[in-house]
């Protein structure tokens, strides 16, 4: 599968679909351990989501965590049932 590096400013941009299988649960770990890293290191996590237009990935801090989305800087927010992949 090819994905789009995109810019977490154009994250906005895109109409998010589900992923075709929903890996919320197998990834709750790896968000926690993605949140810490935000927030204690300010490291970058890799997260690869679908959107209408096909899977793009973006290299950004998780600022916050909800039951349903990620929370990026500004507010910005992926559906956590989009997620394809991540990684850090």
């Amino acid at each position: 599968m090819t994905t789009v590096l995109i810019e977490k400013e154009e994250i906005e941009q895109y109409k998010f679909v589900p992923a075709a299988v929903d890996r919320t649960k197998e990834f709750a770990s790896k968000l926690s351990d993605a949140l810490r890293l935000g927030n204690e290191f300010k490291s970058k996590t890799t997260m690869t989501f679908m959107t209408e237009d096909g899977p793009k990935r973006v290299e950004t801090t998780v600022w916050s965590l909800t039951e349903k989305y990620i929370v990026l800087k500004a507010s910005v927010l992926i559906p956590m049932r989009s997620l394809i992949d991540i990684s850090y």
